[in-house]
């Protein structure tokens, strides 16, 4: 592995920060550049120039603490700040779509393994072969439980298959890079999402309402934000982070004593984090609090959105694909047996680009970037994002399990 010209974090942070900056600021000078960001959306922008930074060898995300900081601090922080004002009425008014959406997503990825496996074993058996803790369908139980689930499910999946944990990295990389390459496409989507709607013949009427009743809000209770106001929202966010920190802690703590708990979700302090955070919001919407959303709060919430969109970016590197190209075969099909049941389902019950969006990376990406998805339609949106992943951990071992078993008897 190559050293990268740049491995000074605080100097990596800057120079995202700065591309940013650069990104926005170009957009808000119309003309020709209004033109340009009306074909590439501003936060497809801010998620590829870093990922093209980490391919080129000018950062490395392999040596770089950024996204630890940036899913442990920033994550929770706009967790809170974007589900300070949420209406969880209009949430629960989105109706059923999003439910079916999330679970067909689940479908994809469930049959989508044995799938790939049996389209490569036309031609190449030996890629999706192997023996013992060696067999390949082993690796990709493992991949299985990281698009449904999270995190902690790839490493439950990991431990109840015995997978080589040599050949594990292989997985990794194929796990970030299909799925960062389709997070992609589903950002380009959110930066202009009525074409897709019209093709889909989509009814948006539940979104336009909560957005509306959103913007509404905001713009009833705007007011000229003074320090007093941002300390609030800085208190409160922070706060909440630490807080959450310490419920993961405890329950954490709690629930490893159980050896029976020892590979679920129940044991994953960044789930607990996640949930404590999102709780923490939704509760502080029913108090005066709210009113901080005049000040700004979804505004800054938004600022730590785009740095995480940012950070994550920095996690693909797409050169990765030459290390083993059938491999990555393999995800990129099973990728794609996903997002055809997606759309196919979505242009059946006329569902909104948002539910496909949504319903996809609440599995595939979960509560890391499932609210980055939802927040790039409306900063309204992210809890919708935060609620459906909290759920693709809670079924992530089940799910993955099916789908390892299915893969296991396509296996050549």
């Amino acid at each position: 592995m190559h050293s990268p010209i740049i491995t000074n974090d605080a100097i990596v942070f800057g120079l995202l920060v700065s591309v940013l900056g650069l990104v926005f600021y170009t957009r808000s000078l119309g003309g020709r550049w209004a033109t340009f960001y009306t074909f590439v959306p501003a936060i497809l922008l801010c998620y590829l120039l870093p990922s093209l930074m980490n391919s080129f060898g000018l950062i490395s995300s392999e040596q770089s603490n950024l996204w630890p900081v940036a899913r442990d601090y920033f994550l929770p922080a706009c967790l809170v700040l974007m589900t300070l004002s949420i209406d969880l009425k209009a949430i629960i008014g989105l109706g059923p779509k999003a439910l079916i959406m999330f679970f067909t997503a689940t479908a994809g990825i469930i049959i989508g393994g044995p799938i790939a496996i049996l389209i490569m074993s036309l031609f190449s058996p030996e890629t999706v072969g192997g023996e013992g803790i060696n067999a390949v369908w082993r690796g990709f139980a493992t991949l299985a439980g990281s698009w449904i689930g999270g995190g902690a499910n790839q490493t439950a999946m990991l431990e109840v298959y015995g997978y080589n944990p040599e050949r594990f990295a292989a997985m990794v990389a194929i796990d970030v890079v299909v799925a960062n390459i389709w997070m992609a496409f589903l950002l380009y989507g959110a930066g202009n999402p009525k074409p897709i709607d019209k093709w889909l013949q989509a009814d948006t009427s539940a979104i336009d309402r909560l957005q509306s009743a959103m913007e509404t809000y905001t713009s009833e209770n705007a007011r000229t934000s003074g320090v007093v106001d941002f300390m609030m929202i800085a208190a409160i966010a922070f706060g909440s982070v630490g807080l959450s920190h310490l419920v993961a802690e405890l329950l954490t703590g709690f629930f490893g004593r159980f050896d029976a708990l020892k590979d679920t979700i129940l044991i994953s302090g960044f789930f607990w984090i996640v949930v404590t955070a999102t709780t923490i919001g939704m509760s502080l919407s029913f108090t005066r609090f709210r009113s901080l959303e005049g000040a700004g709060a979804s505004k800054i919430g938004s600022v730590f959105i785009f740095l995480l969109v940012a950070i994550i970016g920095t996690r693909m590197d797409v050169f990765q694909i030459a290390d083993a190209p059938l491999l990555f075969l393999v995800g990129i099909i099973w990728m794609l047996v996903h997002v055809t049941l997606l759309i196919s389902v979505a242009k059946l019950i006329r569902a909104p680009f948002f539910f496909v969006a949504v319903g996809s990376q609440s599995n595939v990406g979960a509560a890391a970037s499932a609210p980055v998805v939802a927040a790039a339609f409306h900063p309204a949106l992210a809890p919708v994002g935060v609620l459906l992943a909290v759920l693709g951990y809670a079924i992530g071992t089940y799910g993955a399990i099916i789908s390892a078993e299915l893969m296991r008897l396509a296996s050549p």
